[in-house]
């Protein structure tokens, strides 16, 4: 699993020229599912991602987290990240998760991320979107395998 996790003070999500989802202050979360990823690397993945202390407290220290800043948050599944470029200019997917496998867990995601957080929104799964967001900061976090302990 691969997160791309941006604090934002706004952000939304076009698809065939239509807004289909909005948030305000939160996070915006590029959510990669891969190929070996499972319920309980979801669940891992979740519960860092809602808990992570990166909103400034009355100091200017990032000591908050999303439910102390009464945050939203929005999910878009991207497969993208798992663009594997050694060979070639054509990047490959292979470790991207199945389309069929991916959905059910970025789904289920989207209902872990729900008992936490009161404002959930989401992208349309497998659709061409448009992604737009004021990144905070800028603050971008990127939880995978490489950065993140299980």
């Amino acid at each position: 699993m691969k997160l791309v996790i941006q604090k934002v003070s706004s952000a939304s999500v076009e698809t065939e020229g239509n807004c289909i989802s909005s948030i305000n202050k939160g996070f915006l979360v590029l959510v990669g599912i891969g190929k070996e990823d499972t319920r309980e690397t979801v669940d891992q993945y979740v519960k860092k991602m809602i808990n992570l202390r990166i909103f400034a407290d009355e100091e200017g220290k990032t000591n908050l987290s999303l439910a102390d800043v009464n945050g939203e948050i929005l999910l878009v599944s991207q497969f993208t990240l798992y663009a594997n470029c050694k060979k070639g200019n054509r990047p490959s997917f292979f470790d991207a998760g199945n389309p069929q496998e991916a959905e059910a867990l970025y789904e289920y995601m989207v209902e872990k991320v729900k008992e936490s957080v009161p404002v959930v929104k989401t992208g349309k799964f497998g659709a061409y979107m448009k992604v737009s967001l004021i990144n905070d900061g800028p603050f971008t976090i990127l939880l995978d395998e490489n950065t993140f302990a299980r």
